[in-house]
């Protein structure tokens, strides 16, 4: 018996990497999604995410249709917590989270010859996200199951709604709240390569995802709608010890065709590359860094343009892990 507490014991760490490592990542920049986010863990865990993030471009990076005048320079500050629960659905590993984001945006817009400058600060649009593995080893009910757990080759589908309940001025474009209903229907993928060693996993994670978006009937005193946007992210990912990883990351966006009254504005493409590293702070606590940055930063470009700098903190548990603590430590 203390043979096996202290087998389980060593790998408590591991499982709390194997949870939520960046749970902002619905939401924040552009609704990008972290690597790792999607590995899956004990079920019954639970897992609450602190993320700061500071971006600036000429995008709103809580806007995931892209709306953007090429002429702006936007700069945002925004704190984002989540709470996130692990659970099995029809004999499937599945997961409901939810996120709030808080800040502040600012940014300057070209009026004819003079610049004019919007902000807006408060509470953004809550989101809560649906993930169901449909491919993939089955839930992880148990701590030896746990022990046993290699991704392999795993499916999911994602659901994201965000609700239109967010701080908005409706005589100006720049906002934190978008006031309207948006989501995402996505199918993330997650390959293990190589053998799944503690300090040197490695995996190829793509997420192909469509964002659809309501009516804003209050942009500006007139009707705002947007077509659907189409999202690719890439990462790369590689453990360097059992306790720190990193990655390659990479975005590419296509936008819809923005409908303001009756002027059509066509939609654009933005690529991002960027990296993030994870660290293993103790058996409950990750803490995780990215940057990305679109490729074409040009200032003469009319592209959009967007660099976003993130760190979270991340604590999980469970039951299970807990009476582990105290049976190990004697309590």
């Amino acid at each position: 018996m203390n043979i096996h507490i202290q087998t389980i014991g060593k790998i408590r760490p591991l499982i709390i990497v194997a949870i939520v490592l960046g749970m902002f990542g619905s939401m924040a920049a552009n609704a990008q999604v972290p690597p790792r986010f999607y590995w899956k863990t004990l079920q019954g865990m639970n897992a609450v995410p602190v993320i700061a993030m500071s971006a600036s471009g000429n995008v709103n990076p809580l806007d995931p249709s892209h709306s953007v005048d090429p002429s702006a320079s936007l700069s945002a500050d925004v704190a984002i917590v989540g709470y996130a629960k692990m659970f099995p659905v029809l004999n499937k590993a599945a997961m409901l989270a939810v996120l709030v984001p808080m800040g502040r945006i600012e940014g300057d817009f070209l009026a004819g010859p003079s610049l004019s400058r919007e902000a807006s600060s408060g509470f953004g649009d809550p989101m809560i996200e649906f993930n169901m593995n449909l491919i993939g080893p089955p839930p992880i009910m148990t701590l030896p199951d746990l022990m046993r757990y290699e991704p392999g080759f795993s499916l999911d589908l994602v659901v994201d709604v965000a609700f239109p309940l967010g701080q908005y001025d409706n005589s100006q474009s720049l906002n934190l709240g978008q006031n309207r209903w948006y989501g995402r229907i996505g199918t993330p993928i997650v390959w293990q390569l190589g053998p799944w060693i503690p300090a040197r996993r490695t995996t190829l994670e793509i997420y192909p995802s469509v964002w659809f978006f309501g009516d804003n009937d209050d942009f500006v005193g007139q009707n705002l709608s947007s077509d659907p946007t189409f999202e690719l992210e890439a990462h790369l990912t590689r453990n360097f010890t059992s306790k720190f990883w990193g990655s390659i990351d990479a975005t590419y966006t296509s936008s819809g065709d923005a409908t303001i009254a009756s002027t059509t504005t066509s939609g654009s493409d933005m690529t991002l590359a960027g990296f993030t590293l994870g660290y293993q702070l103790s058996d409950s606590m990750q803490l995780t860094i990215g940057f990305k940055s679109t490729l074409n930063n040009d200032a003469a470009s009319n592209d959009l343009k967007m660099s976003v700098f993130m760190i979270s903190l991340t604590t999980g548990w469970h039951r299970l892990l807990e009476g582990v603590g105290r049976l190990s430590g004697g309590g």
